[in-house]
């Protein structure tokens, strides 16, 4: 049992989705950043469980309920305090970093200080992701927020990356595997624009629409496997370092996504603003609103094209650390 007079603070990324959104649903890999931007869960004893001054409820906190059961259901009740510079529903994994840093500092409080286990903690986040989502959710999230870096997800062990561990998750239709990868990419000179409209379009919706279109066109299924095609293509300019290249392949994906129908006129106007100062753009997560990312040498003007045509810019470097402790 943890030490219930222990306050503890803990942080983890954001994530944006470089490759392979959508597809990844059909087996095929996607790959996903850990970004700049970051939430952190302060915790502080207290006479009952709270967040952010309101009662800790399933309702309102599925994955800190689930977490609080897993890790401290013998603990002192915890007051939490949460903040950071995710914004909320843009598909940028604040979720995802909540279940992160929430489960790092229950552990580090159960646990009296062992050192964080990687594998169990994305694991419990990704539960805690599941559990808040019907059921149905994938490790990328989770995995992204919990290593830091760069995630490659796939039905198969890829050559590419080195492989950390497989998911399983029994959802409402059938049990899913996903096997995670990480890559080591890190580049000085090279910067993630990400431009949010500012429109919500929930994932489920999007994914349900692909599902549809496929259904009712099974021949585009080819348009998923060239996804794929292009997702495998940026992995090896990642590893190589190639950021034109990256760019290329970033560019040609979004071009795929759009023809699948998950664009907007609103993404489309941002991706638009930021080409010319990119070396390459697309929307990212789920798309039909949310966010587009840039890759890009000039992160000043892309971001200011950005802005210009209407969205919200935050900017980021490759290669961010993952879930830590900031006591």
């Amino acid at each position: 049992m943890g030490d219930a007079t222990m306050s503890m603070v803990a942080s983890a990324p954001g994530k944006c989705i470089l490759f392979g959104e959508h597809a990844v649903v059909y087996g095929q890999p996607a790959v996903a950043v850990a970004i700049e931007q970051r939430l952190t869960v302060a915790m502080t004893p207290a006479a009952s469980w709270s967040v952010d001054g309101s009662p800790l409820s399933d309702k309102k906190h599925p994955h800190i309920v689930m977490l609080k059961d897993a890790l401290m259901a013998e603990n002192s009740p915890m007051s939490m305090h949460i903040s950071g510079d995710i914004p909320n529903a843009s598909g940028l994994g604040s979720s995802a970093a909540l279940s992160a840093a929430v489960g790092a500092a229950m552990h580090h409080i159960a646990t009296e200080h062992d050192s964080l286990d990687k594998d169990r903690l994305s694991a419990l986040a990704h539960l805690a992701e599941a559990h808040a989502q019907n059921g149905r959710a994938s490790p990328m999230d989770a995995s992204t927020s919990v290593e830091g870096g760069v995630v490659i997800l796939s039905n198969e062990r890829e050559q590419r990356g080195d492989w950390l561990y497989t998911r399983r998750l029994e959802t409402p239709e059938g049990e899913r595997t996903w096997e995670v990868h990480s890559l080591s990419a890190a580049a000085d000179d090279i910067y993630l624009v990400l431009g949010n409209t500012g429109v919500h379009a929930p994932t489920s919706h999007q994914v349900a629409m692909v599902a549809k279109a496929l259904a009712a066109e099974p021949q585009r299924m080819q348009e998923i496997e060239a996804i794929g095609i292009v997702a495998r293509r940026g992995i090896d300019a990642l590893i190589r370092g190639d950021y034109e290249a990256v760019g290329h392949a970033m560019s040609e994906n979004h071009l795929l996504l759009r023809n699948l129908g998950v664009s907007s006129p609103e993404l489309e106007d941002l991706i638009q603003a930021a080409a010319p100062s990119s070396l390459g753009v697309k929307l990212t997560g789920a798309g039909g609103g949310g966010c587009m990312v840039a890759l890009t040498r000039d992160p000043k003007t892309t971001g200011q094209a950005i802005e210009l045509a209407g969205g919200r810019v935050l900017i980021s470097r490759l290669g961010n650390p993952g879930v830590r402790i900031d006591e």
